[in-house]
């Protein structure tokens, strides 16, 4: 009884540390915010090739080693998933080409400035603003676009000729010359491109394009603390999605399973989005669904729910999703893209990692996993502002954070196994030492210290 008590008071010890939470304590600023993603990093990349500069940025911060990102893996989904915290199905930027019924809009990656497309969402560039405070973006997807009635506060245009430093050079000019930017958001091209043109299995060039990356890292603490940023800002590094080596040997050609002129074609791999012409989705389903042992047809209604990509207007009747490391073409060889993302996000070659330094993280300190929505109620928690509706925990990531009082359940488990273990060793012991005793082989002793008693003796009257 005594044991049950124990286990229980240990285990109510872990959870009311677990959700301790101290922030009206410690937080009455807070300080800026720089996000920068590095297209296409894997996260395997940081066990295959040697990072120094990042090395030392998470060593005295914090790295999550891989993320959980949302399907599709394609950039500008995951990016606005990242400054919003939802799905895609819930954030309607669904692909990288979209049609949508009602209207018959198209989006595209050269034609994406519609607001049309993105005001199903609040990301948190607009919840800063509406908040009274500024924002300041380098190319990050959904930044020029006029969301809500908002652009980011300053903002450049997409250029890939414009260099990461100048990038980054920009983001510090607004942030140093006008104290009331609280968000910044910088997106690079890099590992993407090369992972792209080369696959992510070229060693060579892949070791070249991350050692510029490392570079690149290296250089922004030196500039951040050049400016007097380093270490009186947060910031935190991350990715979209991973990539996957493709080959010539794996391909899916549709035109033999189905007739070009019985769909229109919406987007096309790894996740293939088709509309049946003249409505005859079960037809073409049928004829989809035996096409290829390495892709899976579904009817929009029956995506799997883990998938979470049933749930908008903008998704396709059919949908196709080929296995990884697969490509599926209409009838034609590989696309000039030897590398690809866009799988199934269960899948580790798809996860991104994320890393975080400043005064609001712990040091040295290091977690499995989160999802990628997660990030977006930390930084709502960051600057302080109240977060939208979103698919994120902040119970996931909090324990990131040196003003939340966390309790390893490892640590308590071992406690609670090495408490079971004395006790049960101490009553081993006193049962066999209560066996040994002599006076418990003398069932008279007591009897004959009685008689040998006077009268006297309350326990005789």
């Amino acid at each position: 009884m005594h044991l049950k008590a124990l286990l229980c008071l240990l285990v109510a010890c872990y959870e009311s540390a677990a959700s301790l939470n101290t922030e009206n304590a410690t937080q009455k600023d807070f300080p800026p915010l720089l996000l920068i993603s590095f297209d296409g990093f894997r996260a395997d990349y940081l066990k295959k090739y040697s990072f120094p500069n990042l090395q030392k940025f998470f060593s005295a911060g914090v790295l999550i080693d891989h993320l959980t990102n949302v399907f599709v893996t394609k950039t500008f989904p995951n990016h606005y998933s990242l400054a919003t915290g939802l799905y895609a199905e819930s954030h309607g930027i669904l692909a990288s080409h979209m049609f949508d019924p009602v209207t018959k809009k198209k989006f595209s990656l050269e034609d994406d400035t519609d607001p049309f497309w993105w005001n199903e969402a609040t990301p948190i560039w607009v919840s800063v603003q509406k908040w009274g405070y500024k924002s300041a973006a380098a190319m990050w997807p959904g930044t020029d676009v006029m969301i809500q009635n908002h652009t980011s506060t300053n903002f450049m245009k997409y250029d890939s000729k414009v260099s990461f430093r100048e990038r980054l050079g920009n983001i510090t000019t607004w942030m140093t010359e006008d104290n009331s930017v609280k968000f910044a958001a910088l997106y690079w091209e890099e590992p993407d491109h090369t992972g792209h043109i080369f696959g992510p299995e070229n060693t060579t060039e892949m070791t070249r394009a991350l050692k510029e990356v490392d570079d690149d890292v290296g250089f922004m603490m030196e500039h951040l603390n050049n400016s007097g940023l380093w270490g009186k800002i947060n910031v935190i590094i991350t990715s979209d999605h991973g990539m996957v080596q493709c080959s010539k040997d794996r391909l899916i050609k549709l035109d033999q399973c189905i007739s070009r002129s019985s769909y229109t074609l919406v987007d096309l791999t790894p996740v293939a989005a088709l509309v049946p012409i003249n409505g005859y989705a079960t037809d073409l389903y049928k004829n989809l669904s035996n096409c290829h042992p390495h892709m899976k047809a579904y009817l929009k209604d029956a995506v799997p729910d883990k998938l979470h990509y049933r749930n908008n207007e903008r998704i396709q009747p059919i949908i196709l999703v080929a296995d990884e490391g697969w490509t599926i073409v209409q009838n034609g060889s590989l696309p000039r893209s030897v590398g690809d993302h866009g799988y199934d996000n269960s899948l580790s070659s798809m996860h991104p990692f994320l890393a975080a330094n400043g005064p609001a993280f712990r040091k040295g300190y290091r977690m499995e996993t989160i999802n990628s929505v997660d990030l977006y109620p930390l930084m709502c928690h960051l600057l302080g502002i109240p977060e939208m509706p979103n698919n994120g925990s902040f119970s996931h990531i909090r324990c990131t954070l040196v003003s939340e009082k966390c309790t390893d359940l490892a640590v308590v488990v071992g406690i609670v196994i090495g408490v079971f273990i004395v006790l049960t060793t101490l009553t081993f012991l006193f049962r066999l030492m209560k066996n040994r005793d002599p006076s418990s082989s003398r069932p008279f002793a007591r009897l004959e210290l009685q008689e040998d008693d006077d009268d006297d003796d309350p326990l005789l009257e």
